[in-house]
């Protein structure tokens, strides 16, 4: 699942694909209130004076103090310097004083496009189409195997992803080859960013992953290793399945070291929407233990057959730990997102305005002089958007008349509409509020 949570309402899910293994996770020190026993140690040292503790009181206090000062500021401007470029827009300084020296960040238009392009985009290496290669999904069989038998079957075909960026270890998750010749599905949300991608196999096989397709609002990846007579998996219907069916994950939670992990429980929910990233997804809901670095695993039946990819879990919700409440996109939505990817690389019928865009932080807007919205990094070749005027640097404010904040909140309302249907967007450029016009085009069609 990824390296960013995302609310909704009340909870957190999170897409688990850690960058790297938490410094807190440390094997080598266990304890608990009840069982934790202080190690014996010298005789306590005789005590000061009462003169030399007050003085060495004082001297701590004041020490923690700065220190307290100097943390607020370094956690005040650090925060602002990450979410902020330091360059005024001309005139719009929010203390009315001069235009900040352009040497802090030179320029601001570089900062979104460099920081929104970055966060989203999938910069893997792209393979070929796969040219009659489609998913196939089978009966359940009505014999039922042992949790060792799944493992045996299945486990071969689960593979550890890594990801990396410019060359640099990035991220860690989890694939299911699903044909002898490589083909392999994963989570979207797992590659974005990276440049990179390697396959690791069960018998220690490295080999370097292409990118076929991506689908974000599935959350849906097909990726392509080069091989013949690989390992995989076999994919069941999901719709098959009933609450209380039984249900195992097998994945690489947290890091390498952990890679083949096998968790079993039930399927506690069918149809359970979701909102994740502005797109509303249905999914299977389970109890099988998923940990980050599950994202792109198989949910497997009893029968052995995936019947569907986890993607994400709640962690908690309010000051509550949530447990045992995890999705996975069942198999009927994966079969036929994976074989618009395998035919096109891209899934057609779905609406789309053809832009990259980020939201800009009510901070940012009160240093640039500019209204709280979403930034336009990008208008793609293609779109309507970009013949009717759409220009990168503008900031969307209200999409028909809605007022909009961030990419999920435009994204609601493009997904409730259709390819060929028209919408408004308010527009702030310069100083200048304008709306534009412009017809919603199929995502396939973008350049």
């Amino acid at each position: 699942m990824a390296n960013d949570m995302i609310p909704s309402q009340d909870s957190w899910y999170a897409p688990a694909a850690p960058q790297k293994e938490h410094p807190w996770y440390d094997q080598g020190q266990t304890g608990s209130q009840s069982g934790y026993s202080r190690p014996a140690g010298p005789a306590p040292a005789a005590p000061r004076s009462r003169a030399k503790t007050v003085w060495l009181t004082v001297c701590v206090v004041l020490v923690c103090a700065a220190a307290g000062v100097a943390v607020w500021q370094g956690i005040v401007w650090g925060r602002v310097l990450a979410r902020t470029p330091y360059v005024q827009v001309p005139g719009a300084s929010a203390d009315g004083g001069d235009t900040l020296p352009p040497d802090v960040f030179e320029d601001f238009q570089d900062y979104f496009d460099e920081y929104y392009q970055r966060s989203s985009e999938i910069l893997l290496p792209r393979a070929e189409t796969g040219e009659g290669v489609t998913l196939t999904l089978r009966h359940r069989t009505k014999k039922e195997l042992t949790l060792q038998e799944i493992y045996d079957r299945v486990s071969p075909a689960v593979v550890g992803i890594n990801t990396t960026v410019d060359g640099a270890a990035y991220g860690w998750g989890t694939g299911v080859v699903f044909s002898p010749d490589g083909y392999i599905i994963t989570n979207t949300h797992l590659l974005q960013s990276c440049t990179g991608a390697t396959v690791v196999f069960s018998d220690g096989r490295e080999l370097e992953a292409l990118l076929v397709g991506a689908d974000e609002a599935s959350d849906i990846a097909v990726l392509h290793v080069e091989g013949e007579d690989l390992p995989y998996a076999v994919f069941g219907q999901s719709d098959e399945m009933e609450v209380g069916d039984d249900a195992v994950a097998i994945g690489n939670p947290l890091s390498q070291a952990y890679t083949g992990t096998m968790t079993n429980g039930i399927i506690s929910a069918i149809d359970r929407n979701v909102v994740y990233n502005g797109h509303t997804m249905t999914l299977l809901q389970t109890n099988a233990a998923l940990n980050e670095g599950n994202s792109g695993g198989p949910l497997i039946n009893s029968a052995g057959q995936v019947i569907g990819i986890t993607n994400m879990k709640i962690m908690h919700s309010y000051d509550a730990t949530v447990e045992g409440i995890g999705f996975a996109i069942p198999t009927s939505v994966v079969k036929q997102v994976a074989d618009e990817l395998l035919a096109r690389g891209v899934v057609s019928g779905m609406p789309t305005i053809g832009i990259m865009a980020g939201s800009v932080s009510a901070e940012a807007m009160e240093l640039y002089g500019m209204p709280q919205g979403v930034y336009v990094t990008e208008v793609s070749e293609g779109s309507d958007a970009l013949e009717k005027g759409l220009r990168v640097g503008d900031v969307i404010t209200a999409v028909n008349g809605k007022h909009v904040v961030s990419v999920p909140e435009v994204n609601l309302i493009k997904e409730s509409l259709e390819v060929g249907d028209e919408i408004t967007v308010s527009v702030w450029r310069d100083g200048e509020t304008l709306e534009i016009t412009f017809a919603l085009v199929d995502q396939g069609d973008i350049q």
